[in-house]
């Protein structure tokens, strides 16, 4: 996502994000939950960022698309609590991706990883670690929760 001030961001650049990061999450969640109420079980896990509780100058297109996701999956897991549906979120924060490589150029992520606790990006396995989780058995009693990983670089929830 290209960093772009509000002021100069046009409404393709924002419809463009929206329809990725929002609009593709319902449209999935939309078309799985018929067969999960079959079986009135299930488990449903949506990826948002920690942008999406905190912000991102020149970056509010995405960051508004990851806090709608973050809203849906709470909405959500309340709709589907009863049919023994859970719905979690899992927000990572920086990792090292192919998305983050431009970022990362130069001191890039220097900087960044000098607002981490942690001391460093994540990698895409801590992400799945979590997700699994979530998927699994013992996460059976976690709806509607945003789960943060990212180093410490957010602490909420």
């Amino acid at each position: 996502w290209k960093e772009t001030a509000v002021e100069d961001m046009t409404e393709a650049q924002w419809q463009e994000t929206m329809s990725i990061n929002l609009l593709g999450v319902f449209l999935c969640c939309r078309a799985a939950i018929p067969f999960l109420k079959q079986t009135d079980s299930g488990r449903i896990i949506n990826i948002s960022s920690t942008a999406g509780q905190r912000g991102e100058p020149y970056h509010a297109h995405y960051s508004a698309s990851k806090g709608g996701v973050q809203s849906f999956t709470k909405s959500l897991a309340g709709e589907l609590a009863s049919r023994g549906i859970t719905v979690n979120c899992v927000a990572p924060g920086w990792v090292d991706t192919e998305m983050c490589e431009e970022p990362f150029q130069g001191e890039g992520r220097r900087r960044i990883e000098a607002t981490i606790p942690l001391g460093r990006v994540g990698r895409p396995e801590e992400i799945a670690g979590p997700v699994l989780f979530l998927a699994s058995s013992l996460a059976s009693y976690i709806t509607g929760e945003v789960f943060n990983v990212n180093g410490g670089s957010v602490l909420c929830g």
